[in-house]
């Protein structure tokens, strides 16, 4: 896939577009380059460590990698195929050239300690001129640096991190900054190489013949990891672009799967509605493990497991329950969450936060998200052990005493704790696939108590979730606010899909929260949820609506919807959490939840086609 932007060189805008981007990665962090051919993303060395390259987030104070054709160019942006490696054309009167930006996924520590950032540049056709400017900006840009120049190798150093930036061309300095320009002819190149070094690992030069080889071993990773799915089906390109995004968002040494790898891109320009999703949400993660199992990925399902069994502890007694909504990377449970006033925000949208205050929020959701992933990963992929089964039974115990009592919900809202639908649904999943496990295996467990409590929660959930006057099961109790979230009922087999009751909320949900096959979570202005502004659709609702109306027998209008959705995707089929009123992606890119939800629509839609 391909798509285009104007203006090579520094004549563009102070903002791309958020979808104006494509993602690298190593499996422990992330780069977001730009279709003008901008790192203007990147921390290193994992995904939640402070930025060196902040630019989406501050044009001026956040520092970037440019790489461009130093005249006006035209420029389209691909990955190689079935891989995760990127690369942005640049087309000149004088010729055309490219840069190939990619991070080799290394096994053994020393290297991957580097975690060496490769951008080769290439010319195709004719000759162009490429010019280059590197001004790494640490810690969000607050932490000052020094150059020096070591044998024609650009050292950054900073309190706390230094990286080293070799190149087959000649580096100048510039103030605390690396710059280069030169010419290129048909066939010939030029590499650049970032690196993290200190301690054991000594600055290293990257020759065109070593980056040749990298670049090969690069592609050929991707492709071995990717030949394992299974899915054969209509949407193919996209369905494994979507779980090489997945792939990407994990995080190798402890198997954790972040919601998505950057912090503050707003979910709508100006607004406040800026978070940090470089962290594991147990609901988001979960909801991978389920979309990575279905393709064929049980490797990434086990990664995650052993992190939920290391570092999630039912005996844990928190306000928030032996859960925590989300946790770091390595597993910690303090994510305090703070402003970075240095920073003006992507298109001036303040605040910037790190940090995650929701961590303390109590969410009852992910309970069921938890157990329904486990169910799974037990039934496909590998029998969950006696620990993991104790484990297992104190979760549900702690479920069937504690469902009954308000929450902040799924969406996080800022505005109080309500008795959500959704949070009941889920708490029902977490009892029913305990009981399930228990069943299919045989193994011990409090069942009468367990299918006592799974009742209940069954007969709370019709009695007052549902509103007789909307017809429709409502956000939470006593409430006539009609939410999205409820689209998960028939996924979850809470309800049979052609149910009256069901059908008559699918179309109270079509008439008022569906704008083109794009789907609101809710009305901010019915549901007051503590911030200012308004929002985008949701889209991993937008592909929930997709399966519900498989499920219902709407097959056809169910196609419909998806194809829609696809056009809505960028340029490289990436999604962030939202699309504004003119089709523009907003909040964090890439969001795993979304991808994930592509991939099971798709999954579902075409089984149905036949």
């Amino acid at each position: 896939m391909a798509g285009t932007a104007s203006g090579g060189g520094s004549g563009g805008p102070r903002y791309l577009p958020v979808a104006e981007h494509g993602l690298i990665g190593d499996l422990r962090s992330v780069a977001l380059t730009g279709t003008d051919g901008t790192i203007d993303w990147y921390c290193c060395p994992a995904f939640d460590a402070p930025s060196v390259f902040a630019s989406i987030l501050d044009a001026e104070r956040g520092g970037a990698f440019r790489l461009s054709a130093a005249g006006p160019a035209k420029t389209k942006q691909f990955y190689f195929p079935d891989t995760n490696v990127l690369i942005t054309r640049f087309f000149t009167e004088d010729g055309v050239g490219e840069v190939q930006d990619f991070m080799p996924v290394r096994g053994e520590r020393a290297e991957a300690e580097r975690h060496r950032l490769i951008r080769r540049v290439v010319c195709v056709r004719g000759s162009v001129v490429f010019r280059a400017h590197v001004a790494p900006r640490f810690d969000f840009g607050a932490r000052p640096h020094t150059l020096r120049m070591e044998d024609g190798v650009a050292v950054f150093a900073s309190a706390g991190l230094t990286l080293a930036l070799t190149a087959t061309v000649p580096l100048e300095p510039d103030g605390p900054d690396a710059r280069a320009e030169f010419k290129l002819a048909e066939g010939e190149s030029a590499v650049f190489a970032l690196d993290q070094v200190g301690g054991d690992v000594a600055p290293r030069r990257c020759p065109r013949t070593e980056a040749e080889e990298e670049f090969q071993a690069t592609v050929a990773y991707w492709r071995r990891w990717l030949s394992q799915s299974r899915y054969r089906g209509r949407w193919r390109e996209m369905v494994h672009r979507s779980a090489l995004t997945l792939k990407l968002l994990t995080y190798a040494p402890t198997g954790a799967i972040v919601a998505a790898p950057t912090t503050s891109l707003p979910e709508r320009p100006g607004g406040e509605r800026n978070w940090d999703y470089r962290y594991v949400w147990v609901r988001d993660a979960a909801f991978c493990v389920y979309a990575l199992l279905r393709l064929g990925f049980s490797g990434e399902a086990e990664a995650f497991m052993d992190f939920v069994t290391r570092h999630v502890s039912p005996g844990d007694s928190r306000a928030s329950g032996p859960l925590q909504i989300m946790y770091g990377i390595d597993g910690r449970t303090d994510l305090t969450e703070r402003e970075l006033p240095q920073l003006e925000g992507h298109q001036g949208s303040a605040p910037v936060r790190v940090g995650n205050a929701a961590a303390e929020q109590l969410q009852l959701d992910i309970y069921g998200a938890l157990l329904d992933s486990i169910y799974l990963y037990d039934r496909w992929a590998r029998p969950i052990s006696s620990a993991q089964w104790d484990d297992v039974c104190a979760l549900v115990d702690w479920v069937c005493a504690h469902w009954d009592q308000p929450d902040e919900g799924i969406w996080e809202t800022r505005g109080g704790r309500r008795n959500y639908l959704y949070s009941r649904l889920m708490c029902w999943v977490a009892i029913e696939r305990g009981i399930r496990i228990a069943v299919r295996r045989g193994l011990p467990a409090d069942l009468l108590r367990w299918q006592e409590a799974r009742d209940a929660v069954y007969r709370r959930i019709h009695s007052r979730g549902w509103s007789a006057k909307r017809q429709a099961f409502v956000q939470y109790e006593g409430g006539e606010v009609l939410d999205a979230a409820v689209l998960m009922m028939p996924l979850t087999k809470f309800i049979a899909p052609t149910d009256p009751k069901w059908l008559s909320t699918l179309d109270a949900l079509t008439e008022e929260l569906v704008s083109d096959s794009l789907v609101y979570r809710y009305d901010p202005q019915a549901s007051p949820d503590g911030l200012r502004g308004d929002e985008g659709t949701f889209s991993i609702c937008s592909f929930w609506y997709v399966e519900a109306m498989v499920h219902a027998g709407r097959v056809d209008e169910a196609r419909l919807a998806f194809e829609k959705m696809l056009t809505y995707a960028n340029h490289l089929g990436l999604y962030a959490e939202e699309i504004g009123h003119t089709g523009d992606q907003q909040g964090n890119f890439p969001q795993a939840f979304t991808h994930l939800a592509l991939i099971s629509a798709a999954f579902h839609l075409d089984r149905a086609l036949g």
